[in-house]
């Protein structure tokens, strides 16, 4: 018996045909992409959380863009409204995404740039050693772009907050107020954290005294990555890059830095323990400290509604006055 001949003369038989082709086309697809998630989740963990982490941005309302830096392409996402400009410089081996669980909050009140360092997420040098001279020009060429001479507040995380630091004492006019959140541009010889560990047992101490007493414990397939990430990746390429950038701290020149500075700072981190944050308290001429206790190096991460409860109180605040005042 032949089948019945149906729309345009094509048979049942032809459709179902078809039917099969993309059912099969589709499973083909999906299982290539459950390899491939597959294989992140367990081999480049992190990763695969830097890509759900920028996405969560754009998901916020922030617009991602680039534009042509000194060493080519830079990234940074944007959005948010207010009169007040937050610039979010996240740390060595991080990118803009780092930002992610405390955007939220931010946006509905202030107009809020994040960008991906030099080196790192998305902005050039995609390779080789990465100097502190390119990521301060990364972050002044952003500036220009977003905000043109308008004053902005510099919210930096670690290395973010050295970078924040010396953008200030380059852009006094500009730069009207600074939050360092575990970090500041004072050298550490001998840290208590290795940041560079070398196999899993390392890289857990090193989570360790990263992070508070109350964090989740790391899977050893999170630990293999940031043992992978911290011999190759961008933290690596900026250790290359050091050789000569003593000029990049201020030890002996925090005196200079007449903006004011907010330290927001997690009380459980070793690698800047709270006496990093007393030693820029001695050389700051106008500093205040908010403390979080049992949180660790990287706040907007691990302790997120307790670190935005922070920052908006000392912005709310104004900015703490010069010493003697």
């Amino acid at each position: 018996m032949r089948y019945k001949q149906g729309i345009g003369g094509r048979t049942v038989g032809g459709r179902v045909g078809i039917l099969l082709k993309i059912f099969t086309f589709v499973c083909v697809v999906f299982g290539i992409a459950l390899i491939v998630a597959t294989w992140f989740f367990f081999m480049r963990p992190l990763t695969l959380d830097s890509w759900f982490s920028r996405f969560a941005l754009g998901a916020a309302g922030l617009e991602h863009k680039q534009t042509q830096g000194p060493d080519g392409r830079l990234s940074w996402f944007e959005g948010g409204t207010g009169d007040i400009t937050l610039v979010l410089l996240h740390g060595e081996g991080e990118q803009a995404g780092n930002w992610a669980r405390v955007t939220m909050p931010l946006v509905e009140r202030y107009r809020v740039v994040i960008p991906d360092l030099a080196g790192h997420g998305q902005s050039d040098p995609a390779e080789g050693p990465i100097g502190v001279d390119q990521v301060l020009a990364g972050i002044k060429t952003i500036l220009d772009t977003t905000c043109e001479a308008r004053p902005v507040v510099l919210v930096g995380n670690s290395l973010g907050a050295r970078v924040a630091f010396l953008i200030a004492l380059q852009r006094p006019s500009q730069v009207e107020r600074i939050v360092a959140l575990n970090g500041g541009p004072l050298r550490v010889d001998d840290p208590m954290v290795n940041v560079f560990p070398i196999n899993r047992e390392e890289a857990q101490k090193t989570m360790e005294g990263l992070m508070g007493p109350n964090a989740k414990s790391i899977p050893d397939t999170v630990l293999d990555d940031i043992v992978r990430r911290s011999q190759t990746g961008p933290a690596a390429r900026l250790k290359a890059g050091a050789e000569g950038t003593n000029a990049f701290f201020l030890d002996d020149r925090l005196g200079e830095v007449d903006t004011p500075v907010d330290l927001i700072w997690g009380s459980a981190d070793q690698l800047y323990p709270v006496e990093y944050a007393q030693s820029l308290i001695e050389g700051l001429p106008a500093v205040r400290l908010t403390t979080i206790p049992d949180c660790g190096h990287v706040p907007q991460r691990e302790c997120p509604v307790l670190m935005v409860e922070a920052l908006l109180q000392v912005l709310d605040q104004g900015p703490p006055p010069a010493k003697g005042m």
